[in-house]
């Protein structure tokens, strides 16, 4: 039951034997409409609005001693997630974000990054974040382990997060789908109704983990600097 219940997560769509499934990442790529950027239309006023919003977010995030340009790396994360989580509520479009082998290639390489340029060029203000400040002597050994435990799994949670919340919402949907060759015909109005309201919900998700993940990212990289 949970393999069959759990299968529509898995790739099915193969020409010549080759998985195109993953192909799906890269679509939303192409749906961004490239001359908006260039014309001034409302999609372009509502889209700079938002992006601005988050450049000045994640500068005061970073601090004064961030570089240059570092916001748009985040940026550019939010929208890689955002387009990707969206597609997924189309039918027939593999979810690419509700599997870790994508969730891990994003967080881990940042998380990684991050942890090299900190110990390599603030070593002393890393030693710093593993002890919190008034923490008792005798507590201290304690509080090393803790801190470093929460620092390695933090690639982890950020990918388990993502596809957890992605996963969750589809499955209910799924559920709820299958369910519907089964019932009454005066039912079925009411199940429609409610898979709207999932769908709703759904894109409230994809907007926010998309979001959250980059926020966490951003709060990780202030803690190097």
């Amino acid at each position: 039951m949970m393999t069959n219940l759990f299968s529509v997560f898995d790739p099915s769509t193969n020409i010549f034997n080759l998985s195109l499934n993953w192909i799906s990442t890269f679509i939303g790529i192409s749906m961004i409409p490239y001359s908006f950027w260039m014309l001034p239309n409302r999609f372009y006023i509502i889209w700079y609005s938002i992006l601005n919003k988050l450049h000045l977010e994640f500068k005061i995030l970073l601090g004064k001693n961030s570089f240059n340009g570092t916001t748009f790396i985040f940026i550019s994360l939010f929208t890689f997630i955002l387009f990707n989580n969206f597609l997924g509520l189309f039918p027939y479009i593999f979810t690419s974000t509700s599997h870790l082998i994508l969730t891990l290639s994003l967080s881990l390489p940042i998380w990684l990054t991050f942890m090299l340029y900190g110990w390599i060029n603030n070593t002393q203000h890393m030693f710093s974040h593993l002890i919190p400040q008034g923490t008792p002597n005798i507590l201290m050994p304690f509080m090393v382990l803790i801190e470093t435990i929460s620092n390695i799994i933090r690639p982890g949670t950020l990918a388990v997060r993502l596809t957890a919340n992605m996963i969750a919402g589809h499955l209910l949907m799924t559920l709820l789908g299958n369910t519907g060759s089964n019932m009454p015909n005066y039912l079925v109005f009411l199940l429609i109704f409610i898979q709207i309201l999932l769908l709703i919900l759904e894109s409230a998700v994809a907007v926010i983990q998309s979001y959250v993940i980059t926020i966490l990212s951003t709060l990780y990289s202030s803690e190097v600097n």
